[in-house]
């Protein structure tokens, strides 16, 4: 089976191909990526992946790299809320755009099989909890609304050309290779760098907003499955660990995993972000089946010793 995964080399792409690399199923790994957040050292490129150098949005170069491809894990995007209201029309390209031409690319080259990356952005701020597929999509960022528009065109390709998709909402994933120390880096690994810093915790808003926090080790281990057994649907499907945790109970579960305590400091809330988030995950357990994430002290032990490991 030859996989290709775009965004190959950013955090959860680079997890992935390390794991696929692995399965006695799969003959080879290629990852695209234009390395803009992405990292070449993230890759384990002597165990059998191939990093191709290049943007999403580049046709003919698609129509190179999803030749003979059997299934197509779609990752590329240009990550952050905050990113996208600074850059609303480079979200758009990016995320939009790119998730076409890669539709398109996979349309012409014959490849059956895609699962794509859709996040949980896309409810907005629902007061329901858990956060059920059925729900309205309501975007409060063009990062949500760029995220919305790419999973409907996954779904609608799907539906008028025959191409099985599985797209998949992320909730939060956290784990190793997640980069911090720039603007728009995800709040565990910037709590994480803190803390191994000596430095507080910078908590956006007073704390108490809540995220489902999902360790990458699910997230590999579901879309390896669902490349590996072909799995598609439908509609989307919630990737979470299915409970919620507020940013000052992460500081908490840091504190126990580091068995000190730690400081915190507060900053002005995050514009567009939601204030609760989490998953109902039952839709995916009827599609892979009981799934047992860690716990978020585990993923955030594995976490913090691979950035310990880094510093070193």
């Amino acid at each position: 089976m030859r996989v290709v995964v775009t965004g190959g080399a950013g955090f959860i792409g680079a997890n992935l191909c390390n794991a696929l690399c692995r399965r006695p199923q799969v003959s080879s790994v290629l990852a695209l990526d234009d390395l803009s957040s992405g990292r070449e050292a993230n890759l384990d490129l002597s165990g059998g992946t191939e990093l191709v150098r290049g943007s999403v949005l580049d046709a003919p170069l698609l129509d190179s790299v999803l030749e003979r491809a059997d299934s197509v894990v779609h990752l590329a995007a240009r990550p952050s809320v905050r990113r996208s209201l600074e850059d609303p029309v480079g979200s758009h390209e990016v995320n939009v755009n790119g998730t076409l031409e890669v539709l398109e690319a996979a349309r012409r080259a014959g490849v059956r099989h895609l699962v794509m990356a859709s996040s949980s952005s896309v409810y907005g701020d629902s007061e329901v909890l858990p956060k059920h597929e059925d729900l309205p999509t309501r975007p409060k960022s063009p990062y949500a609304a760029s995220k919305a528009a790419a999973e409907s065109l996954c779904l609608a390709w799907s539906a008028s050309y025959g191409i099985e998709v599985l797209a998949l909402r992320f909730f939060n994933v956290f784990g190793p290779l997640q980069p911090a120390g720039h603007a728009y880096a995800a709040v565990v690994p910037t709590f994480v760098r803190a803390a191994l810093a000596g430095e507080p915790l910078p908590v956006e808003g007073d704390g108490h907003q809540t995220r489902d926090f999902t360790f990458v080790g699910l997230v590999v281990s579901v879309v390896s499955r669902a490349v590996l057994e072909r799995v598609s649907c439908p509609g989307p499907i919630n990737l979470a660990a299915g409970w919620r945790t507020s940013l000052l109970g992460l500081a908490a579960a840091l504190e126990a995993v580091l068995g000190r305590p730690l400081a915190r400091r507060h900053l002005a809330p995050r514009p567009g972000d939601v204030r609760h988030s989490q998953a109902d995950t039952s839709r995916l357990r009827t599609l892979f089946g009981p799934l047992e994430p860690p716990s978020l002290e585990e993923g955030l032990r594995q976490t913090v010793g691979w950035w310990r490991a880094q510093l070193a």
